[in-house]
């Protein structure tokens, strides 16, 4: 069967304004080419169509024209919450020009959300819930829907619901995600700037799921439990990234990357053993980062490490992330640079209970911290996390899906005076991490290392510097 994979575009950072977020950081829809790579290996022609891909079309009718060009029987989106509405827009536009094309939905939003969606969208066909890829093979290979676990869909006039996918145990099943489906890989799928040495760069993921439950996150796909990639499975896929593609740096984007002690060991001392010429960042988490592991991630490759944070407000922690002690969180911080590596704090703004005071409290923890580089999230409550069924009573919540993407204050707590304060405080923050004296000594030390991201940036300066000039009016609102 010939079958497209639709990654869509989503919505813009700043309204109004040419969306920068594919210049500063082209990620490869990893999801999408993971199903995509299964269908392969079953013997179906498939074609991947990233919105946010270098040159993608913009307009809805140019891209349904690239797609049925492609000629699909099958057409699977994979949507976020801020992306499942523009994925929308090109289904209407595709059964408009081709009505028998059958148009399934799949991805975080969808999982979470569920029927209602097919109840509100006439043009989806089918809800792929869970993981994608057994599910999309079985109904590429002509399956009946009805029978197909993990599927929900239309019979005429009725919808139905069948039972749940049950989620992959053996994660090293998986072929390596089809990166030559994407056009310009690697070279034109940035990763954020500064966070690199070496390129080109390219994204893997490791495992599925996480057996803690934070507030804000949305486990709908991949579940509580933690499935991961053997050592050697990592290794082959990275020696692929590096001889197929030529990458030199790789974002590796699990959650608990280091949860697993013994599979970290055996990686590293793999890569110790046979280098590759790659190096990579990961994510750790406060409790699975002693001095051993991260002595062993600088031998492999590490450069820099991240580390989730979220607040400095210990009621905000115990209530969001529980677990995560801010003495330790410095003590963490304090081991991977010593160790020689990066450290990159994690942190996010506007959580149901944030005051001014914990946002200055917190702002002032990072500052202390000697980070290399920090991301403040603008907390986006999730229909599949915990926290969405008390947004009600916590503040006022604007549910556009289109700005539901982490970069737009959509909900206000209510001990926050308005959106337009947090906007302040949250300009204030990143031009005052960014403006510290010691983080430009040690900036300017590397920018040699980094004359990649450099040279990229002034080729886009334009739109940086428009991009910089949306954090001024912070500067003076929290003074």
């Amino acid at each position: 069967m010939r079958v497209a994979l639709v990654h869509p575009a989503g919505s813009n950072w700043v309204p109004g304004q040419r969306d920068i977020t594919s210049v500063a950081n082209r990620m490869a829809p990893l999801g999408l080419l993971s199903i995509a790579a299964w269908l392969e290996r079953d013997g179906h022609e498939v074609a991947v169509f990233d919105g946010l891909g270098p040159d993608a079309p913009r307009e809805t009718g140019e891209r349904v024209r690239e797609i049925l060009g492609f000629g699909p029987e099958l057409v699977g989106f994979s949507a976020t919450t801020s992306g499942f509405l523009d994925g929308n827009d090109l289904a209407v536009a595709l059964k408009a020009a081709a009505p028998e094309v059958r148009i399934v939905f799949g991805g975080v939003h969808v999982s979470a959300v569920g029927q209602g969606l097919l109840e509100r969208f006439p043009a989806i066909d089918f809800l792929c819930l869970g993981e994608g890829e057994v599910t999309m093979a079985e109904l590429a290979a002509g399956r009946e829907p009805a029978t197909i676990d993990g599927l929900m869909g239309r019979d005429g006039e009725r919808i139905f619901a069948n039972a749940p996918r049950a989620p992959l145990a053996e994660l090293d099943r998986l072929p390596f995600p089809a990166y030559a489906a994407l056009r310009g890989f690697p070279r034109r799928y940035r990763l954020p700037l500064f966070s690199y040495v070496r390129t080109p760069g390219a994204t893997m993921s490791t495992s599925r799921g996480c057996p803690y439950q934070c507030s804000y996150c949305d486990r709908s796909v991949f579940g509580r439990s933690h499935r991961v990639n053997s050592a050697e499975y990592i290794y082959d896929h990275m020696r692929h990234l590096r001889v197929r593609f030529g990458v030199r740096h790789i974002n590796i984007y699990d959650d608990l990357f280091t949860l697993n002690r013994r599979r970290i060991t055996a990686l590293c001392g793999l890569l110790a053993a046979r280098p590759l010429g790659v190096q990579f960042n990961c994510a750790v988490r406060v409790g699975h980062a002693d001095d051993e592991l991260l002595g062993m991630l600088k031998d492999a490759g590490c450069l820099m490490v991240s580390l989730g944070i979220e607040s400095a407000d210990p009621a905000l922690l115990e209530r969001h992330k529980a677990g995560v002690e801010l003495d330790e969180v410095r003590s963490t911080v304090a081991r991977i640079k010593a160790k020689g590596l990066r450290a990159k704090g994690l942190f996010m703004m506007g959580l149901p209970g944030e005051t001014e005071e914990s946002i200055r409290a917190t702002s002032d923890f990072a500052m202390s911290l000697g980070l290399d580089d920090m991301n403040m999230t603008k907390f986006t409550p999730f229909p599949g996390a915990p926290i969405w069924k008390d947004l009600s009573e916590e503040g006022e919540f604007h549910e556009d899906w289109r700005l539901m993407n982490c970069l737009h204050f959509v909900f206000v707590p209510r001990t926050m005076a308005s959106r337009e304060r947090m906007d302040e405080l949250y300009n204030w923050h990143v031009k005052r991490f960014y403006s510290d004296p010691a983080w430009r000594r040690t900036f300017r030390r590397r920018l040699w290392q980094h004359r990649g991201s450099l040279w990229y940036l002034l080729r886009h300066l334009p739109s940086f510097l428009a991009a910089k000039r949306h954090f001024e009016p912070g500067a003076a609102g929290a003074d």
